[in-house]
């Protein structure tokens, strides 16, 4: 791959630096559907680097596929940090791949409550062997637009998690 540039876009520079670390990563969305999965495999040459995308948008998939506990999901609510952090372990336990990224959110028109408006997302990185860290996002604009945001700000999380 060529070497980065100020031009190179967040995932084209994700994909740079994990290939050049010989990195792979796994996504868990929810609220996103694969739009995370579907950026990262958007560029050639994506295998040597992105191992798997898990779409878990049903709390049943979320314990189905990623080991989620179905009490932790009842005790804190499917949009939530502990959930997050769970997707994001759940996600390296089922694959070998070294980062993962994770997101559960309300992305609406509907599904808000004053507690968690539409536009809540948490964003959730594990590396292998470290505990996930969650990053709660307040984002505006309508479905496409919290769906787009989302998938910037989970790209930028885990290049800052590699630059770190």
């Amino acid at each position: 791959m060529h070497a980065l540039s100020r031009w190179d876009s967040p995932v084209e520079t994700l994909a740079y630096m994990l290939r050049e670390r010989g990195l792979y990563l796994v996504t868990a969305e929810s609220c996103t559907g694969g739009l995370i999965a579907a950026a990262c495999t958007s560029i050639a040459g994506s295998s040597d680097w992105f191992e798997r995308g898990i779409v878990s948008y049903s709390n049943e998939a979320k314990t189905e596929l990623l080991g989620v506990s179905a009490a932790l999901i009842a005790k804190h609510g499917a949009v939530s940090a502990e959930v997050a952090r769970a997707m994001a372990e759940g996600a390296l336990a089922h694959s070998p791949a070294d980062l993962s990224l994770a997101v559960t959110g309300v992305a609406g028109p509907s599904g808000g409550t004053a507690a968690k408006p539409v536009g809540t997302v948490w964003l959730a990185l594990a590396r292998r062997g470290e505990p996930a860290q969650a990053t709660l996002l307040q984002l505006k604009g309508d479905r496409a637009e919290v769906r787009e945001q989302t998938v910037d700000r989970a790209l930028q999380m885990a290049l800052a998690a590699l630059r770190s």
